[in-house]
């Protein structure tokens, strides 16, 4: 059985493992994990009924695991996993005014081997390309004005990524890359895996501009996954609830008594934000875990102090952070671990206009969700 505090289970929806979900009005959109395994497209206007509409395929030898949608349009990525893949990397652009009937518009192609996650926000694509020329993915803002014809509005990258410009990283291999930019307002925030976060300056969007790059990686060893900007004021200060991932220990093997963990930071002052506080599952220090057991994704759309949070094998858990110096889990569920596998994976959670909480599992099926 779940188990569960502060959550009841509306629905279970049985689908392939997935890496995204978002939800826009009574539509559910599932990025699926595995190689070939698409999009599904749910109608989940009565949340205790899911019901399939249409399910996109995807090229094989190709990631399409994030999705958004805004309107009338669904993105996914396609990323390249396996060497040798037919096909190019980049973006599937898809017509969902009829979301049981999709229709593909055009795929916007980038060289190398793709794009990796991504924002959309209805007209510009914040997304994380990683194109022939640099090392590890970068930052780039695309205009879908015209859906048909999406154009490149402008690009950032940490000095040392362009090697084909003749720069030089000092880090090893892609340890420094774009994984996740998020926009508020005319900022970018961005993480960039092991090295950091970066906020970026887009009011000329053309020109996006480093504002300050902060991060704990070293001494901690995990990247940092997500920055996400909570849209109101806290005491009249700004904050940033930050991720660390729990995979890709740098140097492999340190902290193994660890896991990752959320962070707090307050960025009032954004040329020096500062962590002030930190969060974790209870019980999880101190013993020595297989790697995605912590930490991964908080919800990207806050719209109040508790913020749910995919922790990997903790499954859902709920963040209150009222008190950003102080913050406190107050619900949790955790899903039987889906058949074949021996633990929960939950990989992603989105929290629709209904705060019905919606959080997917990487290996297997959804779970539709509700504050007791």
């Amino acid at each position: 059985m779940p188990q569960a505090r502060g959550l009841r289970q509306v629905a279970w929806f049985d689908c392939p493992g997935g890496g995204q979900v978002h939800v826009e009005g009574n539509i559910a959109y599932i990025a699926h994990i595995e190689d070939g395994d698409g999009t599904s497209i749910v109608d989940v206007a009565d949340p205790a009924h899911p019901r399939l509409l249409a399910q996109v395929p995807a090229p094989k030898g190709y990631h399409a695991h994030k999705v958004r949608s805004a309107n009338g349009l669904m993105l996914v990525n396609r990323e390249r996993i396996v060497h040798g893949a037919q096909g190019r990397g980049g973006l599937g652009i898809y017509d969902v005014s009829n979301p049981a009937k999709p229709r593909e518009i055009t795929h916007w192609y980038c060289d190398g081997i793709g794009v990796h996650r991504f924002t959309f926000d209805g007209r510009y694509a914040y997304i994380s390309p990683e194109l022939d020329g640099y090392r590890g993915n970068i930052v780039m803002i695309l205009d879908l004005a015209d859906a048909e014809h999406p154009v490149e509005v402008g690009r950032w990258w940490m000095p040392g990524q362009w090697i084909a410009g003749g720069e030089e990283p000092s880090w090893h291999g892609r340890q420094h890359r774009c994984h996740h930019p998020i926009r508020e307002g005319n900022r970018l925030y961005v993480s960039y895996w092991h090295g950091g976060i970066a906020i970026l300056d887009i009011e000329d969007m053309t020109a996006p501009k480093l504002v300050s790059r902060f991060g704990w990686s070293p001494p901690f060893p995990w990247p940092a996954h997500s920055a996400v900007p909570v849209p109101f004021t806290i005491h009249g200060r700004r904050w940033l609830i930050c991720a660390d991932e729990d995979v890709d220990r740098q140097p492999a093997g340190a902290a193994l008594e660890m896991a990752a963990f959320l962070w707090l930071v307050d960025a009032t002052d954004e040329q020096r934000p500062i962590p002030v506080a930190s969060f974790q599952v209870e019980g999880l220090h101190g013993q020595r875990h297989p790697l995605m057991t912590g930490c991964h994704q908080p919800v990207e759309l806050v719209r109040g102090t508790e913020i749910p949070v995919a922790w990997f094998a903790q499954g859902l858990r709920i963040i209150d952070i009222a008190n950003p110096m102080s913050p406190k889990e107050v619900a949790y569920f955790i899903p039987d671990a889906p058949n074949p596998a021996i633990r929960v994976s939950t990989n992603d959670v989105y929290e629709d206009d209904r705060r019905l909480i919606f959080v997917i599992d990487r290996v297997r099926g959804m779970s539709i969700l509700e504050r007791t």
